[in-house]
């Protein structure tokens, strides 16, 4: 793949995008109330807030390349509801209490997106039909099964078991056995979206430098950010970072960088959609530990991503390319629509994803209330960052609101060992997600072959 300057290449929703004149970079010196490190759906979210609650507070944001650049540019676009892994496990690691907690801050951050997409006319190919996670074993729908029944005994609706006949009259796989069912989930392109926040920030009277890498941070008296072009000096900071905090020393425990991987086929025809009978255009999840995770387009493309994730090493933050995973998208499209045999692929990409040791978002301070963060989304981070945007600027403003009293936010994070061993135990929990998944498959496949 040829590199361009533009990075086009990162993403079928940035290649597709259309002409993009990003901001010139930081020239000189500046002086503002609040530096906001990384342009994505975090920091973006987090300058409008800011400007919307104090229009006379200066604002800026630095990022390192072009807005849309990092996982916000490259991401399938769920705006969903799910935290982590799954709510067993956050039950398991965090109890019942802080379960609930963590799915109705999710269910809140989805509206949140909901409203802010229809208030402010963002262009974002933004619709809301909903979620299925599909179960493709019998193991995977007892897992969704008993997800469902987690919740259904604390008290959340809106989610409910729809089985196999009644999910193929929305997407007709054979494949398919069940689903959790959950109008609530908006799907968009992440592309777009992210610069029509920019657009939005910039409206409320956000300077936002574009090819602006931070390569230097004092704590003093003030903040003193050093860019290539020139310093900003801030009363406060906020590391919108997420999948490349470790690249801050302070944060560098807290996450650890993984790629996931996507493909995009050329736009369907109408009997290869007929095929498929999406007509509803619902987001689509299975069940898996590595999930396959696939929606349609605009245009009328089936985009799937997941399979396996590529375990960074270090500071190394150039994985997006897998020729194994981009392989194995393209088989499973396949084998789960049949219809779509032939078809072709025309785009593949990967992207960060920012995860905690404990699969939980972290928000916090760093040293004092003068410095705050946002990392960990776990793969599940549109709708998330947008929320967690809203929480910053209230933790920014040292205001103690309902947001910054949710228990993840100022949480102590396990911190992840430093490398080798970092790779190593990775390795090992990947290796057993990985052969879990092989083995609940491969059963299910001799299941059907007798």
């Amino acid at each position: 793949m040829i590199l361009r300057a533009d990075h086009s290449d990162k993403s079928f929703w940035l290649a597709t995008y259309g002409p993009y004149t990003p901001n010139p970079p930081l020239a000189g010196d500046v002086k503002v109330d609040v530096a906001i490190i990384g342009g994505g759906f975090t920091g973006l979210s987090t300058a409008y807030n800011l400007r919307c609650d104090n229009p006379a507070m200066t604002v800026a944001v630095l990022e390192s390349e072009v807005i849309g650049y990092g996982a916000s540019g490259r991401n399938g676009g769920f705006s969903m509801t799910l935290f982590g892994m799954e709510p067993a496990v956050t039950k398991a690691l965090f109890g019942q209490q802080r379960m609930i907690e963590a799915h109705r801050y999710m269910e809140r951050a989805v509206d949140y997106v909901d409203a802010l997409v229809r208030e402010h006319d963002l262009q974002s190919e933004y619709w809301f039909p909903g979620f299925l996670r599909v179960a493709t074993t019998p193991a995977y729908a007892r897992r969704i099964q008993h997800d469902l029944e987690l919740l259904t005994s604390m008290g959340i609706g809106g989610i409910e078991w729809i089985d196999a006949e009644r999910l193929r009259g929305e997407v007709d796989s054979q494949a398919f056995l069940g689903a959790w069912w959950e109008p609530r989930c908006g799907l968009l392109n992440p592309a777009r979206h992210v610069r029509e926040l920019e657009r939005l920030a910039q409206q409320f009277g956000v300077t936002v430098y574009e090819r602006t890498p931070v390569t230097q941070i004092t704590r003093g008296a003030r903040f003193t950010l050093k860019t290539p072009g020139g310093t900003v000096t801030a009363d406060k900071i906020v590391l919108a970072t997420n999948a490349y905090s470790h690249l801050i020393p302070e944060l560098r425990a807290k996450q650890h960088p993984v790629f996931t991987h996507m493909v995009v086929t050329e736009p369907l025809t109408p009997a290869q959609l007929a095929s498929i009978g999406w007509k509803n255009r619902q987001g689509v999840e299975d069940a898996r530990n590595l999930v396959h995770y696939f929606r349609l387009t605009a245009d009328n493309r089936l985009a799937m991503g997941g399979s396996g994730i590529t375990l960074a090493y270090g500071r190394k933050m150039d994985c997006d390319l897998s020729p194994r995973f981009f392989a194995d998208l393209e088989r499973d499209v396949v084998r789960l629509f049949p219809g779509l045999a032939g078809v072709r692929f025309t785009h593949r990409w990967g992207g960060p994803v920012s995860v905690a040791a404990q699969m939980a978002p972290a928000i916090g301070c760093l040293g004092d209330a003068r410095a705050v963060y946002s990392l960990g989304c776990q793969g599940h981070g549109v709708s998330l960052t947008h929320l967690n945007g809203r929480t910053l600027a209230d933790l920014i403003c040292e205001r103690k609101t309902d947001l910054t009293d949710v228990w993840f936010v100022n949480r102590r994070v396990l911190p992840y060992p430093p490398e080798p061993l970092c790779f190593a135990l990775s390795k090992a929990v990947l290796a057993y997600l990985e052969a879990e998944d092989w083995l609940r498959e491969r059963r299910t496949r001799s299941e059907a072959v007798r």
